[in-house]
């Protein structure tokens, strides 16, 4: 079974296969017979899930520091900017904190 802090990242045909073990495992365990063989399939496929959800969430942190970085680089520029490109710098800090914003809610629903 998979540790409650870790990230799963299944994919469609593990998922299927997952459920179909698990359930030949139920019927099995009912009759009070189950295979280690499939307990470790099931374990495999959670290890590899495991391992795709870990990179993916690293990814995740990765690109949600980047938009911070963005977002202190247009704070920047619209704190430097001439009178005439003000606007236009508000409009980059602005997409950067969305960038931020996107990111952020990627992250926490990846850490769900």
């Amino acid at each position: 079974m998979p540790e409650e802090d870790t990230v799963e990242s299944y994919t469609p045909a593990e998922k299927r296969e997952r459920a179909r073990l698990f359930r030949k495992g139920f019927r099995q365990a009912m009759a009070d017979c189950v295979d280690p063989r499939l307990e470790a399939r099931i374990e495999k496929i959670d290890q590899r899930a495991a391992e795709r959800g870990a990179q993916e969430l690293r990814a995740l942190h990765q690109v949600q520091a980047d938009a911070r970085q963005t977002l202190a680089n247009a704070k920047a520029a619209e704190r430097t900017a001439a009178r005439t490109d003000r606007a236009a710098a508000r409009q980059a800090r602005k997409q950067a904190e969305d960038a931020v914003r996107r990111a952020e809610r990627a992250v926490l629903r990846a850490e769900r």
